[in-house]
């Protein structure tokens, strides 16, 4: 029985969305272009359960390069109108358009010369015929029996406000690189921002030994540094190779006589270099490929400048 019903409001709920298809127009591109050519930011208002899609629409306006700010029509007439100013534009979401609360900001929002939109539910009410252009988001009915709980009319809404926040950031050729400045602490900023340069040990924390250097010295390096390996560089400072620990289990494995020799004869040489610069979801991409742990991070004349170790890339969460 249960799963009838909600499959039933499920139902009514997409066919009120796919209604909206057809009811938009001209108006629909006037908000558009009245948005997309503010010079402020898109006032977002709303009572009720239609002030909750409102916040929702305000935070993907935000996050998709649309600076947008939500005010509570109670607090706005008693002060909250002090944030706004001509260059904005008002987003004004009522499913009867004729709220008490809504209706009184419009004379407010006409003394100070704002573009108002409106996303309503009515379009002979007040409100629809108050505003600049108003989006038509009526349905047929809500997805109860009674008619009564807002939920097919805000949920077409707030599909109304997605459309015009997408429609939007492809007009304003907005990138996942844009996306990720503005989601800094989400997997996905973390991915597109965070460089080789910010996650490298650099200075004394780099281990390093000279292509002369006993076994001896290049164990001890590699120990007392803890990355499990070591760089080897030539009498100018310009990285030659590379030795780690894994080499030295393979050495063990040989029962080759290698303690007498040096760095240089034991090193891999020309490893795999990455630059300061280079994404660390790339360096990582690349130490998955080569099977590697840690990547010497070298300048353009191949001096050694940091390593990058795959648990500094681990540690930050960025896969």
């Amino acid at each position: 029985m249960s799963l009838e019903i909600a499959k039933e409001i499920i139902r009514k709920e997409s066919q009120a969305v796919s209604q909206l298809i057809d009811k938009l127009d001209e108006n629909f591109e006037k908000a558009v272009e009245l948005i997309f050519n503010c010079r402020g930011r898109v006032i977002i208002t709303g009572m009720g359960k239609s002030g909750i899609i409102g916040r929702k629409i305000t935070a993907t306006f935000n996050s998709t390069g649309t600076p947008a700010v939500f005010m509570h029509p109670s607090e706005a007439i008693h002060g909250d109108l002090g944030i706004m100013r001509k260059e904005d534009v008002v987003l004004i979401i009522s499913k009867s358009g004729d709220t008490d609360e809504i209706f009184e900001l419009l004379i407010p929002f006409k003394r100070i010369g704002v573009p108002v939109i409106s996303i309503v539910g009515n379009k002979s009410s007040q409100l629809a015929e108050s505003s600049d252009c108003f989006i038509d988001a009526s349905v047929d009915q809500e997805a109860e029996a009674y008619n009564l709980v807002p939920t097919c009319s805000t949920t077409a809404a707030l599909v109304i406000g997605d459309a015009l926040a997408i429609v939007l950031l492809k007009m304003r050729d907005f990138s996942p690189e844009d996306f990720a400045r503005l989601h800094p602490g989400g997997a996905l900023g973390r991915k597109l921002l965070l460089r080789v340069e910010d996650l490298m040990h650099t200075g004394e924390e780099i281990p390093t030994v000279m292509l002369d250097s006993s076994i001896q010295e290049t164990i001890l390096e590699m120990t007392s540094k803890r990355l499990g390996t070591t760089l080897v560089v030539d009498s100018d400072g310009k990285l030659a190779g590379i030795f780690t620990d894994g080499d030295l289990r393979r050495l063990v494995e040989k029962n080759d006589n290698f303690m007498g020799r040096t760095a240089g004869q034991i090193m891999i040489a020309s490893p795999k270099t990455v630059s300061k610069d280079e994404l660390a979801d790339k360096a990582l991409n690349m130490m998955e490929s080569f099977q590697i742990t840690a990547l010497p991070v070298t300048d353009g004349e191949n001096y050694p400048v940091g390593i990058l170790h795959i648990h500094d890339i681990l540690r930050r969460k960025i896969v």
